[in-house]
């Protein structure tokens, strides 16, 4: 299967739109940490070969496109917390992670193309949703390897305060290892209270202390 490519920046530039971003978002998925997403405005002239969906590189391509794209690229990052994440639900607060991304941007993009099948609430800007975006747009390509980036190097630094669950490896996701950290050591401040596997932690210990 071809990868992604410029076709639906080119569309929407012969429609008049002439500053195009990609956004996506990463961290749905884990039980610690934000939700994490970017906004990128390519330079038709300067895309850096090998972009592709994050999850279809190795972590040294994704590194050495990370640093290209910082470099040729306009990048914004944002993310919503995981007070956020527990006060709304993980899918709002994605989309406030790229609404922030979004506003981040030096300036305001013509249109807008979000990786998945909704628009953000409150995003007031001309857009379009791409179901499998990441694999089908180079613009929305590049916000998933950014986003996927700056969130596993964000774990990495958590992992250094939180020794016990791996974060360095497994980003927050559900690993046996962080299983086994949360059955040994408990939740910490990066865990996500409204997620079933930590809800039913605390409920359980809640019971127990009762």
């Amino acid at each position: 299967m071809a990868g992604p490519d410029f076709s639906f920046e080119d569309a929407a530039v012969a429609r008049g739109f002439f500053r195009v971003a990609g956004v996506d978002e990463v961290g749905r998925g884990p039980l610690a940490g934000p939700v994490v997403a970017a906004a990128v405005v390519l330079d038709p002239d300067r895309i850096p070969p090998g972009l592709n969906d994050s999850k279809k590189l190795t972590a040294r391509k994704r590194s050495a496109l990370y640093e290209q794209l910082i470099l040729v690229a306009e990048v914004s990052v944002a993310s919503a917390t995981v007070a956020e994440i527990d006060e709304h639900n993980i899918l709002r607060a994605s989309h406030i992670a790229m609404v922030r991304a979004i506003a981040g941007l030096p300036s305001a993009p013509d249109h807008v193309l979000i990786d998945g099948n909704m628009i953000p609430r409150d995003l007031t800007l001309s857009s379009e949703a791409i179901v499998k975006g990441d694999s089908r747009s180079l613009s929305i390509a590049a916000a998933s390897v950014v986003a996927k980036m700056w969130r596993d190097r964000h774990m990495v630094a958590l992992a250094q305060q939180y020794v016990h669950y791996g974060w360095e490896k497994n980003a927050g996701y559900p690993t046996a290892q962080h299983k086994l950290g949360l059955q040994q050591f408990g939740v910490t401040p990066h865990h996500r209270r409204s997620f079933q596997p930590i809800h039913n932690i605390l409920y359980q210990d809640k019971n127990v202390s009762d």
